[in-house]
C-alpha cells in the first residue's frame, strides 16, 4: 500500500516539473562573470585607453618641450653670468654647506664632481673636507665616506662609487672627471648600491630650482633614475632616506611651479643658495632641528 502512494507522489512531481529539454541551463557564477568581462574589457581597450595614452602622451611632449625651452634660457643666463660673481656665490654656497650642522653629522655622502664647462656650483671645497680622513682633534670616530658618479652608458644609466681621493679621479670622453671603476689595486670600488650601510646625504647639481623643491635637470635622468633607485634600495632595508640637498646659483631659482615636471622627476628636501639655506621637506626640517 505504501508503494502505491509512493507511486503517486512520483507522478504528482513529474506532472509539476517542466519537461527535461525545455529546462534552461544552470549558469555557474563563472561563467556568467566571463561573458559580461569579455566585451566590456574589449570596449575599455578599444577607444579609451587609446585615447588616454594619446592625451597622456601628448601631455608628456608639451612638458618636454617646455622643458628643452627653460633648459635653453637658463643657460644663456650661466653662460652670461660674471666670473667674479660666480666665484663669490661658490664660496658663499660652500661655506654654508660646510657649517651646517646636517652637514657635518653626515658620514657617507654623494657628491657630484663639478664640470665647470657646465657652469655647475663648485664642490671642490666640499669634497676636500669629505676626504679628510680625521677630524681636527685627530681621532677618525666622524670620518666621512665619499661616493661620487660615474656614467656607464647613454640610457641614464649611472653608478656612485667611493673614492678616497680626489687622485681616485679620470678624465671621460666629455672631459669630465669620474672615478675609475677600480682603485690602484685593481679591486672594484665599492658601488654605494652595494654598500652595507645607508647614505646621509646626496649634494645634486641641477640648472634650475624652485623653492617647492622642483629641480630641472640637463636632461639625461641620470640623477633621477639613480635617486629613484636608491630610495627604493633605503625602503627595502628599512633606512632614512637620504636628505637630498640641491646647490643654486641666485639666477638658478625660478618661480614656484615654472619648472614643469613628470612623475619621474624627483623633487629635493634643501636648496642651497648664496642667499640661504631653505629646507623644503618635512625630513629637511626634522634633520635641521637635531
Amino acid at each position: 500500500m505504501w508503494r502505491s502512494g509512493l507511486r503517486q507522489r512520483v507522478k504528482e512531481l513529474l506532472m509539476i516539473l517542466p519537461p527535461p529539454s525545455f529546462l534552461p541551463p544552470s549558469p555557474s557564477p563563472t561563467h556568467h562573470l566571463a561573458f559580461t568581462k569579455k566585451p566590456l574589457l574589449g570596449l575599455a581597450n578599444a577607444s579609451p585607453c587609446s585615447a588616454v595614452t594619446m592625451s597622456t602622451t601628448t601631455n608628456l611632449d608639451e612638458i618636454f618641450k617646455q622643458k628643452r625651452a627653460l633648459r635653453s634660457k637658463v643657460r644663456k643666463s650661466l653662460k652670461a653670468i660674471d666670473p667674479s660673481l660666480r666665484s663669490q656665490e661658490d664660496d658663499a654656497i660652500q661655506s654654508l654647506v660646510s657649517e651646517a650642522a646636517w652637514f657635518k653629522s653626515s658620514q657617507r655622502l654623494c657628491a657630484y664632481i663639478t664640470c665647470y664647462a657646465l657652469r655647475e656650483v663648485d664642490t671642490s671645497k666640499l669634497l676636500s673636507q669629505i676626504l679628510q680622513n680625521t677630524t681636527k682633534d685627530g681621532s677618525a670616530q666622524n670620518a666621512k665616506k665619499l661616493y661620487v658618479p660615474r656614467v656607464e652608458d647613454k640610457n641614464s644609466h649611472m653608478r656612485m662609487l667611493n673614492i678616497s681621493s680626489m687622485d681616485d679621479l679620470i678624465a671621460n670622453s666629455m672631459d669630465i672627471l669620474e672615478p675609475a671603476p677600480v682603485d690602484q689595486h685593481g679591486n672594484a670600488r665599492e658601488d654605494v648600491m652595494l654598500a652595507n650601510d645607508p647614505v646621509d646625504l646626496f649634494l645634486l647639481p641641477g640648472l634650475a630650482f624652485d623653492k617647492s623643491g622642483r629641480r630641472l635637470g640637463r636632461g639625461g635622468g641620470y640623477y633621477d633614475t639613480f635617486l629613484r633607485k636608491y630610495q627604493d634600495l633605503a625602503r627595502e632595508r628599512n633606512w632614512r632616506q637620504p636628505l637630498l640637498v640641491a646647490l643654486s646659483y641666485s639666477l638658478q631659482i625660478i618661480d614656484d611651479g615654472a619648472i614643469p615636471v613628470t612623475l619621474n622627476d624627483v623633487p629635493v628636501d634643501v636648496l642651497v643658495s648664496p642667499a640661504g639655506v631653505i629646507p623644503i621637506s618635512q625630513a629637511a626640517l626634522n634633520r635641521m632641528q637635531i
